[in-house]
Parts: structure tokens; sequence; C-alpha cells
């Protein structure tokens, strides 16, 4: 069975790919269980080149790599799933192009029956947020406890937040029910990322929490 929780890693935008390795190997060495790439890019060649290297590097430590928005790319490397938003790819289309085994989460901002309907349509967990005041999405929608805390009880596929998320807060994300959070400047604009992604993982150290299985 194929399960999110944990500490959720979203690569920041870095252009530089030994650089963009270094950084996720540190939050790798710190325990992330998650990594997704993100990258706005239209370099199609580095976008190949980061995310193969990535998949390696994730593979490494027995962690999946999800590629945001971009399903022709997480077909290409092999990845091990995508993270689809409103205006990406259908579920339907990305369960026929990467098939049944691999990894497909969808953003549901804070609208609780557009989870529910990818959780009809298949999808193996949904992302919430902004949970907080974001600095990488400053205008995000928000989505708030309540609503997380509704989502636990209604649903039955993993739920991630995402949005502004600190050590300092991460503890109401987690008692509103939510199974993983999303991180991206709390992890990376940081100077000892392996330290931060410590900080964050000390919070699922709980019995019963899954970790991600790889297909």
């Amino acid at each position: 069975m194929k399960a999110i929780s944990g500490l959720y890693a979203i690569t920041p935008e870095q252009p530089d790919t030994e650089c963009l390795l270094a950084q996720v190997n540190e939050v790798l060495k710190g325990g992330a269980s998650v990594v997704q790439y993100r990258s706005k890019s239209d370099d199609v060649a580095l976008l190949h080149g980061q995310a193969s290297e990535l998949l390696a590097l994730c593979h490494r430590f027995s962690v999946p790599l999800i590629v945001n928005d971009n399903l022709r790319l997480a077909d290409l490397i092999g990845a091990d799933g995508v993270h689809l938003g409103r205006k990406d790819a259908s579920l339907r289309e990305a369960r026929v192009v990467l098939g049944s085994n691999r990894i497909v989460g969808v953003s549901c901002y804070g609208d609780l029956e557009l989870a529910r309907q990818a959780e009809r349509n298949g999808a193996d967990y949904v992302a919430f947020g902004s949970c907080f005041p974001s600095s990488t999405k400053p205008d995000a929608t928000r989505a708030s406890l309540d609503i997380l805390h509704a989502a636990s009880l209604a649903l039955h596929i993993p739920i991630v937040a995402i949005g502004g998320i600190t050590v300092d807060n991460v503890s109401s994300l987690l008692n509103a029910g939510v199974d993983a959070v999303a991180v991206i400047s709390a992890l990376f604009d940081v100077p000892d990322r392996a330290l931060a992604a410590s900080q964050f993982v000390q919070y699922f150290a709980l019995p019963g929490k899954p970790g991600p299985t790889l297909h």
C-alpha cells in the first residue's frame, strides 16, 4: 500500500544542480520521508537532468520522488509519482500515464469537496493549503485548521498540509489530523538543513505513523 506521511520536502528554485542535490541530501539525512521536485523553469534539459539525479539520490535513501505539475517529466524519468494542481493534467490522465502503482497527489486548496472527489477518483493523497501565510505563495488560498480536521474525519487517504509551516506551528497541524507537512522555506532557507529536517521529523516519531512505500 502506498502511503504518505511525515516530512514532505519540496525543492526550492535552484538552477545549480549540484547545489540542489547537496541541499536535498542534507534534508534526506535529516529524515525527510518524501521529496517533491518543484521547478518553474522552461529549460527542458535542466528539468530532466535535475529530476533524474534527484530520483537516484532519493532512492539511495529509500524515499520517493514526486514531480510537481509535470506529468510528462514524471513519466520520462520514472518518478515515483506526480502532484497535480488545478491547472495541471487530470487525475484520470495521470493514472493512464503512470499506472496504478505510482503515487498521484492532488492539491485541494481549502476545498473539502474537491478532496472528496479526488479520493473517489483514485488519488493517493490530497494537499490542503496554504495553512499559514507563505512567502512562496503569498496570495494562496488559505485552509483553516477546521477544514483540516473535517478532512481527517471525512477522508481515508493521507492529508498533506502546505504553506507557511514551521517547527513552531507544525503541532497544530498534527492535532488537526494531517499525515504529512510539506515544507520549502523552513527547510531550505536555513543554515543547517539536516537539523531543520530532524526538528520536523521528531513530531512524527510516534507509534502507528506509517512511512511512504515505494512501488
